[in-house]
């Protein structure tokens, strides 16, 4: 089975899986398959207990989600769910490379 990374709160969500991933906006779903993707960045906010993922696009553009946790120990669960899975599908063999 292919990992996956799964965060949301209430108006947002990132979805990272084998097939690419998905940002829910505010009701609003941007999914880019991994062929798009050139590489996907995350980091804690400065503030708060907030997920920032942006994904950059092969054709040059950054979509950026923010997720809020609940509590500071979910968005640290989050950092450290979120690392391998994107490491994981940014690495397989034979994965265009994109720049």
């Amino acid at each position: 089975m292919d990992p996956e990374f799964v965060a949301h709160d209430r108006h947002n969500s990132v979805i990272v899986d084998g097939s690419g991933v998905a940002l829910e906006i505010q009701g609003h779903t941007l999914e880019f398959p991994w062929s798009q993707i050139a590489t996907v960045h995350y980091a804690p906010a400065p503030y708060g207990t907030v997920l920032m993922v942006a994904v950059a696009h092969a054709g040059g553009m950054l979509y950026e989600c923010r997720v809020t946790a609940r509590r500071k120990a979910v968005l640290q669960e989050w950092l450290e769910e979120i690392a391998p899975v994107v490491h994981f599908y940014l690495t397989l063999p034979g994965r265009p490379q994109t720049y």
